[in-house]
């Protein structure tokens, strides 16, 4: 008997052009499923951007989270989906300084970015996700993790993920699967728009790449907490040396 082949998946990924989450869209769009994207900036056209007709690409900024939910949720509607396979919530925005220097401006588009923003996503997208019983997969950081200097609102922020990742999972039990990842450093202009400078620390940063195939890979294994990061030291740089990331 035949195996029947497997329909494609709707998958949303925020935060999706540029970083890991560019990565991840076009791996996915790659292999046939259908991806909305979204991010902060406009696209003229979107196979030109991303190369396939695959990616469906909607301009939804997250530090007006009413707006963005807003958004998203006419793009499904148009688009004609009632299931939600998988749902990545990667968008993220930082600031690098002393706490004391950083203006409530930068502050409140951080939590609006990282924290509010994924909340209201997840909630207005829930019923398509249960339809599907899919995955909604929260972009974290080890910053949760080991304290980084300098980054303590961004820090904060991602660290309430973490408890609302956790929370969702025992809510939506049955329903949908909840996963957070929590990727290590990655070479993403994110560092530069936090005003962070990296100097060489930066060679010892995951390609963006390395960065989504740890995630698919979470993703997979149906963990629902999972630190991705890379090794350190000379043994690195020769692996990324040898795999062209340098």
């Amino acid at each position: 008997m035949a195996k029947r082949k497997a329909r494609p998946h709707n998958i949303l990924i925020t935060g999706a052009t540029d970083g890991i989450g560019l990565v991840l869209a076009k791996a996915y769009a790659s292999r046939g499923h259908h991806v909305l994207a979204t991010g902060r900036r406009r696209l003229e056209g979107d196979e030109d951007f991303f190369g396939t007709r695959n990616i469906i690409y909607i301009q939804a900024d997250q530090s007006q989270a009413d707006h963005a939910c807003n958004r998203i949720a006419h793009a499904m509607n148009k688009l004609g989906w009632e299931q939600l396979d998988l749902l990545i919530l990667n968008a993220a925005a930082g600031w690098t300084g002393l706490p004391q220097d950083e203006t409530s401006h930068s502050v409140s588009h951080q939590i609006s970015v990282n924290f509010t923003a994924p909340i209201l996503i997840a909630k207005t997208v829930a019923p398509m996700l249960f339809n599907a019983g899919g995955k909604l997969v929260l972009v974290g950081s080890t910053a949760v993790k080991k304290a980084q200097p300098a980054f303590a609102t961004y820090a904060a922020t991602k660290a309430g993920l973490d408890g609302f990742a956790r929370s969702l999972h025992e809510e939506w039990k049955g329903r949908a699967q909840v996963q957070i990842v929590h990727p290590g450093p990655t070479r993403t202009a994110m560092h530069k728009k936090a005003g962070m400078k990296t100097g060489l620390f930066r060679l010892f940063f995951m390609s963006p790449r390395r960065a989504a195939r740890g995630i698919q890979r979470a993703i997979r294994s149906g963990d629902k907490r999972r630190i991705i990061t890379r090794g350190y030291g000379f043994g690195a740089l020769f692996s990324r040396a040898r795999e062209g990331e340098l």
